[in-house]
């Protein structure tokens, strides 16, 4: 090999390392229009409305805040026992309890305000008046940047209405949509069904712009010396690693049935833990993750998993994160 030769050779050797591995990559997704800086984010439920975290967790490193359930009235939830852990998970039947709509604005809202990363906002109800008088008024709110319509958690009376009918569940999306103007709509959907593809497609064609999936399981726990149920409610749902594979097949199913043709983003969540468990939700189709039990082990796991998607990234010579989406091999 002569001298220009081996200058060539090394030269394109320079590139082809630029190109494997990419000395920055970027974690930046947009999620129907929304831009959030990274996929990471908070699950509902899981670190109140902010404040509650904010000591342990780093709320400006997440792509987006996600707020436990605001309701029209203040709710009080089940009586204790509430959360019980299990092999795998825990089982929770908090009940949605929360300030209300009225508290959320005056007391909550100011924190979110000055959170410096999008804020979206669970809703929950019993029947369509609810989801609308909450809607309406958050939708008026400039730094609420999406409302999350929970249509199914299982561990409230009439919960799973809207989030087991696909038809019930079209008429409350294009209801809730004809009043949202401003705010991206997501619709967070229950893993008890039979099809979860049917209620997607229910949500995509009622508005939806993005899709959440999947919330808790619906189980028990009974304690064999008192021979009763472990949680007051009886039944509750589970969370936590126990459900990932449910999730990450549900999450695939939905992606590549209706949401990818639709062009409707999905977040998806049930079992994340770290950075592996993110990129394989993102391999089976979900743009963004949610992060829910495992902030109650490890108040450093989006940390953790930011810097594991780095690695990753890097390693696999993928320059943005948002390439990983959907790309499983067959």
């Amino acid at each position: 090999m002569s001298a220009d030769q081996f200058t060539l050779a090394a030269q394109q050797a320079a590139t082809d390392a630029q190109r494997i591995v990419p000395s920055v990559v970027d974690l930046s997704v947009e999620l129907a229009g929304l831009r959030l800086r990274n996929p990471v984010m908070t699950c509902s439920g899981t670190s109140g409305y902010g404040p509650e975290y904010a000591d342990v967790l780093d709320l400006r490193a997440l792509g987006a805040f996600v707020t436990k359930s605001v309701t029209a009235e203040p709710r009080k939830g089940n009586a204790p026992q509430r959360i019980v852990e299990t092999t795998g998970g825990m089982l929770n039947a908090i009940g949605l309890a929360n300030v209300g709509l009225r508290r959320f604005i005056d007391e909550k809202v100011p924190f979110l305000r000055e959170l410096g990363v999008p804020a979206i906002v669970n809703v929950a109800g019993h029947k369509l008046e609810d989801y609308l008088t909450v809607c309406r008024a958050l939708d008026a709110i400039d730094c609420v940047a999406a409302l999350e319509l929970n249509v199914s958690c299982p561990n409230v009376a009439d919960g799973l209405e809207f989030g087991t009918d696909p038809v019930r569940l079209r008429q409350l999306v294009s209801a809730v949509r004809a009043e949202v103007r401003r705010a991206k709509l997501i619709v967070k959907l229950s893993p008890n069904v039979t099809d979860i593809v049917a209620m997607a497609s229910a949500a995509i064609d009622g508005g939806a712009d993005i899709l959440s999936l999947i919330n808790t399981l619906a189980g028990m726990a009974i304690n064999a010396e008192t021979q009763r149920p472990m949680l007051a409610n009886t039944s509750g749902g589970l969370s936590g690693p126990a459900i990932k594979p449910v999730a990450l097949l549900m999450v695939h199913k939905v992606y590549t049935r209706v949401a990818k043709a639709a062009g409707v983003p999905i977040i998806g969540m049930g079992g994340i833990a770290n950075w592996r468990d993110a990129v394989e939700f993102m391999l089976a189709g979900a743009t963004a993750v949610g992060i829910g039990t495992a902030l109650f082990i490890n108040a450093g796991v989006v940390s953790d998993i930011l810097a594991g998607l780095q690695e990753y990234l890097q390693r696999k010579g993928v320059a943005r994160v948002s390439d990983l989406v959907g790309a499983l091999k067959a």
